[in-house]
């Protein structure tokens, strides 16, 4: 397959050119020229987005443990440009967090679905005072061996994990998750000693930034201020609603290529307005934003991580950067980036067309053109 007379992303920047794959890219760049399979009449040809922090959609939610469920939210993801996904979990007790990890193993992906490309756990080794949406009678010590047998559950997808670092027991966690799966912190009070003791231990990825922590403050500059030092890649949701536009636009300036556009996608994205459950607790959604019932307290997004990218592009964003923290980078935060995430050579051809106002014209993944 050829796409040809395209704006091909390439290396971080868009160049004129095409893109030649099998299951596999063959050759991406101003190479690729004349007669194609396909025409890109000056259309962008972008990587595959990976969404690594995402709950559900369409009424299903990975923590469920239902096959079915999860054959659904593949075909969700990948109509609308994801080609890649973790399933995310929530804080729930040890057996309800078993039976998703079983099933996510067991998952096999229909033709017109999303990869999965491994597990996020997020909870439940989270701190009470911002657990957010999550379940505060689930939440769990940091501990190893329950991060290890959930892992063995999933059949060693967990490539994910967030921990409040100020909890008992969580620098030893972290050194010893770090060498399996990338840690992140989140759902947190830590001050910025405690995050960088953390992330000295091996933590390196920061969980939706700015939400379900402690602000950045000029004498007490906490999480955030610590990821920035430490190197780490960070998550944002750019749904418009848990972030300023000001804040998204300032945090990829001090971030570059390590953000991570996320969806943070709760079960209710792509359905009406209503009541929904997150791990346990009643949501309400109303006008596409999700709360915990009967409070203000956001409970996650209703967007599909494209609508995030376009979002981040309409907010000031630039393209490149933006499309960068929907590919190559979260496919880094997971160790997969030599498989996914670029349109480099070998890798998978997994792949998206759009047109120049960023609507969507056509998914590839491993070369099969994907019909919603």
């Amino acid at each position: 397959m050829r796409i040809t007379n395209a704006r091909v992303f390439l290396d971080g920047a868009f160049v004129d050119g095409g893109v030649e794959f099998t299951d596999r890219i063959v050759a991406a760049g101003p190479t690729v020229t004349g007669p194609g399979d396909m025409d890109g009449a000056g259309d962008y040809v972008i990587p595959g987005l990976i969404d690594i922090h995402t709950h559900g959609a369409v009424g299903e939610d990975a923590s469920d443990g239902s096959p079915e469920g999860l054959i659904a939210l593949s075909r969700y993801y990948a109509a609308g440009g994801v080609t890649s996904w973790c399933p995310t979990t929530m804080t729930l007790r040890e057996p309800e967090l078993t039976q998703a990890m079983r099933a996510i193993r067991d998952f096999a992906r229909p033709a017109n679905g999303a990869k999965v490309a491994g597990v996020n756990l997020e909870g439940p080794f989270l701190c009470y005072a911002k657990r957010g949406a999550q379940n505060a009678d689930n939440l769990h010590a940091p501990d190893a061996a329950l991060f290890r047998r959930l892992n063995d559950a999933s059949g060693g997808l967990v490539r994910l994990v967030t921990v409040a670092p100020e909890e008992p027991g969580a620098i030893p966690f972290i050194r010893e998750v770090s060498q399996i799966a990338s840690v992140s912190l989140g759902h947190t009070v830590a001050d910025y000693n405690t995050a960088m003791a953390a992330y000295d231990a091996g933590a390196s990825h920061a969980t939706h930034l700015f939400n379900a922590m402690p602000p950045l403050h000029h004498r007490e500059p906490g999480v955030i201020a610590a990821a920035s030092d430490a190197g780490a890649t960070v998550e944002l949701i750019t749904d418009g609603l848990h972030i300023h536009p000001s804040v998204i636009r300032l945090t990829q300036r001090l971030f570059g290529d390590r953000l991570v556009l996320v969806s943070d996608s709760l079960r209710c994205a792509g359905m009406p307005d209503g009541d929904y459950v997150l791990g346990g607790q009643a949501i309400t959604m109303k006008a596409g934003k999700a709360t915990l019932s009967g409070s203000d307290t956001l409970a996650g997004s209703s967007i599909h991580l494209m609508d995030g990218l376009r979002r981040a592009v309409s907010f000031g964003v630039p393209l490149a950067a933006a499309v960068t923290a929907a590919t190559l980078t979260p496919a880094k935060v997971i160790h997969r980036e030599g498989e996914i995430g670029s349109l480099t050579p070998g890798r998978c051809a997994d792949l998206v067309v759009l047109d120049g106002a960023l609507n969507l014209k056509a998914v590839y993944i491993n070369g099969r053109r994907v019909d919603k």
